[in-house]
């Protein structure tokens, strides 16, 4: 009987079938890193093919990172069982296809970017860096700019910027020196630090805050085996953060950017470091702007030689790029259904995709086949696509659908990585070493007035002293009331000395800092 895995072989069982389909089909996994495509109308098998996909990478030693978009990957952390209501029908398919059903579960760990129902990821806006956070907010090109001078001399001046505090606190400091920025990097505009700061409230009110922060996600605690052997399956929940497409979308590509800077280049190894699964892939393109587009084509030509293995899951192949599709190499197509003439058109398409089969017409096959099945194309020796052929996708291992709350927390807390990122750290960062500056600049400001203050009463007293040199003839009388008079111009002149130098000092950058402190003050504590 097959095995799901056979590593000596290199290779990862996909599925078969009897009479009418094709012979065993199996993934190269020294070609995974070609990457992949799921695609398919909905309920036609795409989820069980992604979760048995995952568990042979998972049995090969291979990580592997997931979203679950509609909550029923987490199975994959229980054992499959005769008593499940799809029991028989996965024993017939076993059979049929030649496979041993050895139910056993995965190591999983879950993830929720709110902390719920999985343990916190978190990265930094340094770490997302203006491009991608632009994206996520829709920014104009001007405000991407001013955006991108902000992180400028963030750097420039070490202020971290490690949540959402701190780049509000930096737009607050680039708006109000708008007028001296402007002459080094260009227009500033306080109309889009404005902007970028509404954008940033409403990020925020979608949850965007829990994104932010600190303990940051380590790309190594993805990449983990289990005492077994086994890859760990990292699971995001995403449930709720499809609510936030833009929000989900954007958390991917960082990851996905984030890996291709930090992971070394290995060439093709045996099989992939980390396989990555992008469902609903199409948000990651929906209204991206063309550079963006352009880095994830790039992305995606060149993560291969770091033995990252990138598998995409759309309804239909033409919701990605064509350059993106083209760097696609291993393909399981589930049924397309064609009842427009758009559709007709796009099932065409998707035909052209693939090597023919003198057998059966592609097109055909992809609008006929049933749930559970599938027309694929996998690498063969040397990586060229193979013949396309119609395929059973072998029945799950692990337990199909979702688990109960009860279970999910208990994984949780057993999970090493509960300890780890479970609590909130918050350094000094940016908006914390600005308030200090404006502090000092305060302090600055208070030292300078009374020093002034203390030069004017000086003065007086020389100027009172002289007089009574050459005047040994006042009298008592008139000498008191001249002290009085003295001291009434003291408490006057102490007044006015004050305040001309904090009415100087507000014009200074000292000043500025000043009112910053007061205004910082008041943002932080709404």
């Amino acid at each position: 009987m097959t095995q799901i895995v056979d590593l000596d072989a290199g290779i990862a069982f996909v599925g078969g079938g009897g009479q009418g389909y094709a012979a065993p089909q199996s993934l190269l996994l020294k070609y995974a890193n070609r990457h992949g495509l799921i695609a398919g109308a909905t309920g036609t098998g795409k989820t069980v093919t992604l979760q048995t996909l995952a568990e042979s990478f998972s049995g090969a030693g291979v990580p592997v990172f997931m979203a679950d978009v509609k909550g029923d990957l987490a199975g994959i952390a229980n054992s499959g069982s005769e008593g499940a209501s799809l029991h028989d029908a996965f024993v017939r398919r076993a059979g049929q296809i030649g496979m041993e059903l050895d139910y056993q579960s995965f190591p999983v760990t879950f993830w929720d970017v709110w902390g719920e129902r999985g343990h916190p990821v978190r990265t930094t806006p340094a770490e997302m860096g203006p491009l991608l956070l632009s994206r996520l907010m829709d920014l104009t090109d001007a405000q991407e700019g001013v955006l991108n001078i902000a992180f400028r001399i963030a750097d420039e001046q070490g202020l971290a910027l490690l949540d959402l505090n701190d780049l509000q606190q930096m737009l607050i400091w680039v708006g109000q020196n708008a007028k001296d920025l402007s002459l080094q990097y260009g227009n500033v505009s306080t109309a889009s630090v404005g902007a970028i700061q509404r954008a940033l409230m409403v990020l925020e009110n979608e949850g965007g805050d829990r994104l932010f922060g600190e303990p940051a996600l380590e790309l190594a605690d993805l990449m983990r085996l289990d005492a077994s052997g086994k890859g760990m399956v990292n699971i995001l929940s995403a449930e709720r953060l499809m609510n936030a497409p833009r929000l989900y979308a954007t958390f991917l590509l960082w990851l996905m950017s984030e890996l291709f800077e930090q992971l070394p280049e290995v060439g093709d190894p045996d099989k992939p470091r980390i396989a990555f699964f992008f469902d609903e892939a199409h948000l990651l393109f929906d209204g991206a702007p063309d550079a963006l587009v352009a880095k994830i084509e790039q992305v995606a030509r060149l993560i291969r030689s770091k033995g990252v293995s990138l598998w995409f899951i759309s309804q239909n192949p033409a919701d990605l790029p064509e350059a993106v599709l083209g760097q696609l190499g291993n393909r399981v197509q589930h049924a397309l259904r064609a009842f427009t003439a758009k559709d007709q058109k796009a099932l065409r398409l998707a035909a052209q995709n693939y090597r023919p089969n003198p057998e059966f017409d592609t097109a055909e096959a992809i609008q006929s086949v049933g749930t559970g099945e599938a027309v694929t194309s996998l690498l063969e020796a040397k990586g060229v696509p193979g013949i396309v052929q119609r395929t059973l996708i072998r029945p799950p291992l692990s337990q199909l659908g979702p688990i109960s709350d009860a279970e999910r927390g208990a994984f949780n807390r057993a999970s090493p990585m509960a300890a780890k990122y479970g609590q909130d750290l918050d350094r000094e960062s940016a908006a914390e070493l600005l308030a200090k500056r404006a502090e000092a600049a305060a302090r600055e400001s208070a030292d300078a007035g009374a020093k002034g203050a203390d030069d004017d009463l000086w003065d007086m007293d020389r100027d009172y002293t002289r007089a009574r040199r050459y005047d040994p003839g006042v009298q008592i009388e008139t000498r008191q009331k001249s002290r009085s008079r003295s001291s009434s111009r003291r408490s006057d002149s102490m007044i006015e000395a004050f305040g001309k130098s904090f009415a100087r000092q507000l014009g200074t950058k000292s000043g500025q800092a000043l009112v910053r402190g007061v205004l910082g003050s008041l943002f932080r504590g709404k």
